[in-house]
């Protein structure tokens, strides 16, 4: 029998399938629904101090090959995040918390009262695109880092970082020279692709409303550059820190493409708002099948061993 389940930072995930921070993990009744599910984690909306509407409708929208989105972080607010995890926990399957914020302050402020909460593993998002004239933290290394130091001290459970898409190996190296100087426990990547644009010629009209229809990217249109991010780190830190590959995950095999390229677990978000909870049990047996055919008993059989030519 084809094992998908998987370990990330000493913490067993039974399923290497898990939603992406975005997807369906706003309130309290999508977070049970996904504890419910065929998840293997309930990975909740990333957080801000107060609570937030988000950018006004219509912010988000399908199109064949993936979506656009600017949903502007609705969330609950950490409070109410950090009443509902300890609840969240008897499912059986970890929690993962994502911090968010709109300032370097927010960051401190909200790890610590999440960390108190105790959730299995806390995302620390770098990379939130479609805050109006809020720019990633992710992209200046230096402020990066100060939001890592900040809250690495805070953080008592498995950390991580989850991390916009970069296009260019100095990148990689800049921003892996960072992370491999705070103990950082599993990346995230990528976030979508920001500041996208997709027009509807019927209408002559952008198809979402914030930031003038600018939105990031998602679904299987970015996979190739989720690909690139997740082998780039795979390789930068030789396998030593899991990776989580996000972006373009339609089926099992485009799992599986992730999980060669250095992907210990995937998450998925366009797909999930596409198709609902029951694209986890699609996912797995697609996923299952595809190890089975090529001799692979486990994720670990596999797991970072694309072939270069």
């Amino acid at each position: 029998m084809t094992d998908l389940s998987t370990t990330i930072a000493g913490v067993r995930f039974p399923s290497c399938f898990m939603n992406a921070a975005g997807a369906l993990c706003v309130t309290r009744d999508e977070l049970v629904a996904l504890g419910e599910s065929g998840a293997g984690a309930i990975v909740t909306k990333s957080m801000t101090v107060e609570p937030r509407q988000g950018n006004p409708e219509p912010r988000y929208y399908g199109f064949p090959g993936g979506s656009i989105n600017s949903m502007g972080l609705p969330n609950l607010g950490y409070q109410a995040y950090a009443e509902l995890i300890p609840d969240l926990k008897r499912y059986g399957k970890p929690v993962i918390a994502s911090v968010a914020g709109l300032c370097e302050d927010d960051f401190p402020t909200i790890a610590a009262i999440i960390n108190a909460a105790q959730p299995d593993l806390i995302e620390v998002n770098l990379s939130c695109p479609n805050i109006p004239g809020k720019p990633q933290i992710g992209y200046d290394p230096d402020a990066s880092e100060r939001v890592i130091k900040r809250v690495r001290s805070l953080i008592t459970v498995p950390m991580g970082l989850k991390l916009p898409p970069y296009f260019d190996p100095a990148h990689h190296e800049v921003m892996g020279k960072v992370i491999g100087r705070h103990g950082i426990d599993f990346l995230n990547m990528i976030n979508s692709v920001g500041n996208g644009l997709v027009v509807d010629p019927e209408r002559e009209a952008v198809v979402i409303k914030p930031k003038g229809g600018f939105g990031g990217l998602g679904g299987r249109i970015i996979k190739p550059v989720a690909l690139a991010n997740v082998r780039a780190f795979y390789k930068v830190f030789q396998g030593r820190i899991p990776i989580i590959g996000t972006g373009g995950v339609v089926d099992g095999v485009d799992a599986f493409e992730h999980v060669l390229c250095g992907a210990s677990a995937v998450q998925i978000g366009t797909v999930l708002v596409e198709e609902g909870l029951g694209a986890f049990d699609r996912l797995k047996n697609e996923l299952a099948t595809v190890l089975a055919r090529k001799g692979y008993r486990s994720l670990a059989d596999c797991l970072g061993t694309v072939k270069e030519l």
